[in-house]
């Protein structure tokens, strides 16, 4: 330890504990919930795992902190911003999609937990909460183009199928894009001309 400029001891720095839920992030991205060990991130952080104590009781309680991060991050953040931004009802819903599911953030740790939920039912249960608020903003985006309910519904549905699925999808389309098969699929969902 070093002394400061006042005479009082200063211990060493703590490795944040926002660190520790970020790299645990990542590492979740990389390679699942199995993959996200403290000894692992200690040694990915470049520090001893005594801090990780400091901050968590164990491993368990460092999850349900990246699945919280990640929660805020994919919902409250992302809606945050789409209505700050502001726009028409399109407009937002493109940006709420474009900030969850393009990029290297989101869309990594997004596909992780999707994983970790077909094998952990709390999981599942946090990230239907998830889905439920998309699809919210998603109905109502639709909703102030289209009166029927049921086919507000199914746009809904189809535009976070598409938003999910296109990840997974291998086939190619016949002399077009990805890009754009999806910008037509978009203008389809969101009733846009041609």
């Amino acid at each position: 330890m070093r002394i400061d400029g006042v005479g009082h001891m200063a211990g060493a720095l703590r490795t944040p504990r926002e660190r520790w839920i970020e790299e645990g992030l990542r590492v979740l991205a990389e390679g699942g919930p199995d993959a996200v060990r403290v000894e692992a991130l200690a040694k990915r952080l470049g520090v001893t795992k005594g801090g990780f104590y400091g901050y968590f009781t164990d491993r368990g309680a460092l999850l349900d902190a990246m699945l919280d991060a990640w929660e805020r991050e994919s919902t409250d953040a992302v809606i945050d911003r789409v209505e700050s931004e502001g726009g028409d009802p399109r407009t937002r819903a493109r940006r709420a999609g474009m900030l969850t599911f393009s990029g290297d953030r989101l869309l990594p740790i997004d596909l992780a937990v999707r994983d970790w939920a077909r094998r952990d039912d709390a999981v599942a249960a946090r990230l239907r909460r998830v889905d439920d608020r998309r699809m919210a903003l998603l109905r109502e985006t639709i909703g102030a183009f289209c009166t029927d309910p049921d086919e507000v519904e199914a746009r809904s549905l189809i535009a976070f199928c598409v938003a999910i699925g296109h990840h997974f999808l291998a086939a190619g389309h016949e002399g077009r894009t990805r890009t754009e098969v999806l910008t037509r699929a978009t203008d389809l969902i969101f009733d846009r001309g041609a």
